[in-house]
């Protein structure tokens, strides 16, 4: 039962990390004026992505220094999703087998 929890959290782990993706090439396509901004499903998407990440990224954005335009707030949280998997991989996938 143990394996199966840490199972879920990778793969939850894994579905967040798309999230952030999404998020990511989003705020591209809004930046750049390529989305219309105006519909109501793209609003709505734009949401969920906000609402999703930036729980986790303004901590991030508060610690970097400022880099202009450039935000590697994402890149940050990906080095530590990355970590949080190795060590459940690593400690506690082994402790529960």
């Amino acid at each position: 039962m143990g394996l199966a929890i840490i199972n879920t959290i990778l793969f939850a782990l894994d579905i967040y990390v798309f999230i952030v993706i999404g998020a990511v090439i989003f705020s591209w396509l809004y930046a750049f004026n390529v989305v219309n901004t105006s519909n109501r499903f793209v609003g709505l998407l734009g949401e969920f992505f906000y609402k999703a990440t930036e729980p986790l990224l303004r901590p991030i954005r508060r610690v970097l220094p400022d880099l202009g335009g450039i935000d590697i707030s994402p890149i940050v949280l990906f080095i530590g999703i990355y970590f949080l998997r190795q060590v459940i991989v690593n400690v506690f996938a082994p402790a529960v087998l």
